[in-house]
């Protein structure tokens, strides 16, 4: 038995080349850290292949020039279907939709949706508020500057996030990490307004 199949193989190579120009914000990290900490939450939590190669490409429709076609040709529905879900519509008739209708849209959409997008999204939200946690306790309040929004609108996402995720996913796990998460970033952005 293979450790992974072709067909991760090759999501794990599409997203690697998609992303390949990119770094994690503010850090000289190559973006494709993300995907692949997402699909390996989502492995660790035994999700299935299906969700975990969602996981390696969920955005790679949202930040690079690899449309949804492509992954549907070579992933099928339900792959397309998940990443599909969680992009993010960046624009409209050419101009740049404000970052509140963006993630209000993506808080709709995942509460409209099932239990595999709740897992998607709770393992993405999960990477990125660990990452800024981090970075926040490593350089301070300067994590903002890299940021459309700062603490008070970031913090409300991601509980918003939480929410839905913990409505479609009671009592799983995953849930349970990312809302101890939310918690945690909280209290890094209380101690950083402490005098």
């Amino acid at each position: 038995m293979s450790a992974y199949s072709p067909r991760y193989d090759a999501a794990l190579a599409l997203a690697a080349r998609a992303h390949r120009a990119q770094l994690r914000k503010g850090t000289d990290l190559p973006y494709i850290a993300h995907p692949v900490y997402v699909a390996l939450i989502l492995e660790r939590y035994g999700f299935g292949e299906t969700l975990a190669i969602a996981g390696l490409l969920h955005d790679v429709v949202e930040d690079t020039d690899v449309p949804l076609s492509t992954i549907r040709a070579e992933f099928g529905d339900d792959v397309a279907e998940l990443v599909a879900v969680v992009t993010e519509t960046k624009s409209a008739s050419g101009q740049e939709l404000p970052w509140e209708q963006r993630k209000a849209e993506k808080l709709e959409r995942l509460h409209e949706s099932g239990p595999d997008v709740a897992a998607l999204k709770a393992a993405d939200a999960l990477h990125n508020s660990q990452s800024i946690i981090r970075d926040l306790r490593r350089d301070g309040s300067a994590v903002w500057q890299r940021f459309k929004r700062g603490p008070e609108q970031t913090l409300a996402y991601y509980a918003g996030i939480a929410d839905g995720v913990r409505a479609k996913l009671a009592g799983h796990p995953l849930a349970a990490e990312l809302d101890a998460a939310v918690s945690e970033l909280r209290l890094a952005i209380i101690e950083l307004e402490r005098p």
